[in-house]
């Protein structure tokens, strides 16, 4: 069943073609399917060189920043929402054309596996990533994650490095992808905001970084490290400072710990210690380290 609406959608430049669906077989909804199976997803946004964006407020900063609309998927109570998208945007002389698939809301859950609080998901095509050398040019401060597997981590830690000034980010080959749903939707679109590039050598993934003349701090729970503010404070003349991130469980691998010209670190109460808690979680971490990065302007 395929049907037009339009009384419910606003007047704009642009009215978005919106298009009734009531079956989840719908072979038009193949972008949507099974958002929560990671394997599939991984595989099928390669492929497909897509991601999908979760709600207005996303979907907007996702098509402002000029990443093409292949189509919205929205429940028929959520119509209202098609005015917050953007998608009535102008982006480098184009206006955007997509379609919006309309579906009860009960298709939406069967599609994509969870239930759609949102109200609209978007599915985008992927720019060509930079590579690090054109990300770091003009960058006086970077975050660098070496293997996070946790897109939610991620998500949030582009959040913080956005919030906070940083210029760039910098990922390891194996880190998660930033623009896997979930890492999109905890960072609230800040993916869009700052500039990222990836890796594509692990083993002298730094070195790049020590030529551009970044002086490269690698944080770690170590007591035998240097507290970061102190690091920061008696950089002297280093006006590039790259942070390095490690790995949720592990930390950072022993060869970023060797390569890096200092091991830093947020110390942790004597209390704390005692009761065997030596680090705080990435995410913090991050944003604490972000925020001492920032503080030396």
């Amino acid at each position: 069943m395929v049907n037009v609406v339009s009384g419910a959608v606003r007047q704009t430049r642009v009215v978005p073609r919106t298009v009734c669906i009531d079956s989840a077989g719908d072979p038009r909804l193949a972008d949507y399917t099974r958002l929560t199976d990671v394997s599939l997803r991984t595989h099928l946004e390669a492929e497909h060189g897509l991601f999908i964006a979760e709600g207005s407020k996303v979907i907007s900063r996702a098509v402002a920043a000029g990443y093409p609309v292949r189509s919205v998927l929205v429940g028929r109570g959520r119509l209202a929402d098609l005015a917050a998208l953007g998608l009535d945007a102008v982006v480098d002389g184009s206006v955007v054309d997509a379609p919006v698939y309309v579906v009860p809301d009960e298709v939406a859950e069967g599609i994509t596996g969870y239930r759609v609080h949102r109200g609209a998901l978007a599915s985008l095509g992927r720019k060509p990533l930079p590579a690090v050398s054109a990300v770091i040019g003009s960058a006086r401060r970077i975050v660098v994650l070496e293997d996070l597997v946790d897109h939610g981590n991620v998500g949030a830690i582009f959040r913080c490095a956005a919030a906070l000034g940083v210029d760039a980010v910098v990922l390891s080959p194996r880190c998660a992808d930033p623009l896997y749903r979930r890492s999109v939707k905890v960072s609230m679109g800040a993916v869009f905001a700052i500039p990222y590039a990836r890796m594509t050598d692990w083993y002298d993934g730094l070195s790049s970084l020590r030529k551009a003349g970044f002086r490269v701090l690698a944080l770690t729970p170590d007591e035998q490290a240097t507290p970061v503010s102190s690091a920061l404070a008696n950089a002297g003349g280093a006006d590039r400072v790259a942070l390095l991130l490690g790995t949720e469980g592990d930390g950072l691998s022993s060869r970023w710990l060797h390569e890096a010209d200092e091991a830093v670190r947020i110390p942790m109460s004597a209390a704390a210690r005692g009761a065997g808690v030596d680090s705080l979680n990435v995410v913090a971490a991050a944003a604490i380290a972000c925020h001492l990065l920032a503080a030396r302007d």
